[in-house]
């Protein structure tokens, strides 16, 4: 367990810089489209570790304006965001949302 604990420190580490985060994130949301539920669910812990790394989950609830309960169990991994939420996060988090 102690190896996990490593890489998810050095994980959080790495995005602390907005494009780490970002290119993160494009890679946990290109791997969502292939539809199963596993993967899925890779662009909510995505979202939840950069959360994580840029502030924590209550910072982030408070920038998007939910209840941070709500939103760890958003993030959770039985969570199933409303676009408008999901939209909200990515706007708080300082991204943008772009389909190329």
């Amino acid at each position: 367990m102690a190896k996990s604990r490593k890489y998810q420190d050095w994980l959080i580490e790495r995005l602390k810089d907005h494009d780490e985060a970002v290119a993160y994130l494009n890679a946990a949301l290109e791997e969502s489209l292939k539809g199963d539920e596993e993967s899925q669910h890779l662009f909510l812990l995505a979202v939840r570790n950069v959360a994580e790394a840029q502030g924590g989950i209550s910072n982030l609830a408070k920038k998007a304006r939910l209840g941070r309960e709500s939103l760890y169990k958003t993030l959770s991994d039985k969570g199933n965001p409303k676009w408008h939420t999901l939209a909200s996060l990515i706007i708080a988090l300082g991204l943008n949302l772009r389909l190329s």
